[in-house]
């Protein structure tokens, strides 16, 4: 189900709960929001659409990714970068790492570890930003 986008910097501001095998429809919904904006929008986090839990949706490339309890085991290549968010006006700079690898579980909660570079890597980092309450 499509959700709203959420705007309240108080509730995007704090640091969302693990999820569980229950907050599955969760999951499916943020996914079913995010290809609602995929003209305008490569990832979002649960707290965007009002729910504080650990899962994100992003795109990398055509393909969209389900990543539940998601963390950044390494990093490297520090920059920073201009980024956008749905959830806030305007845009904003932030420190990013060109090199990342991130464990999480899929839609199954199979755990599973990606390394990711450039973009893709700079688009999981804003999205456990919003997950750590962490505003751009």
């Amino acid at each position: 189900m499509i959700r709203p986008i959420n705007k309240d910097v108080e509730i995007l501001r704090r640091k969302s709960a693990a999820a569980s095998k229950k907050d599955i429809q969760t999951a499916y919904d943020l996914l079913d929001t995010l290809k609602a904006h995929q003209n305008s929008c490569v990832g979002m986090a649960a707290n965007m659409i009002g729910i504080n839990k650990r899962i994100i949706a992003c795109f990398f490339g055509p393909f969209p990714v389900l990543m539940i309890n998601p963390e950044i085991t390494r990093k490297f290549g520090p920059y920073t970068a201009e980024e956008g968010c749905l959830s806030l006006e305007g845009k904003r700079v932030a420190k990013r790492f060109n090199h990342i690898e991130v464990t999480y579980l899929d839609e199954h909660f199979i755990k599973q570890h990606q390394k990711l570079d450039g973009f893709n890597a700079q688009i999981v980092q804003h999205e456990i930003d919003h997950c750590n309450g962490i505003l751009i």
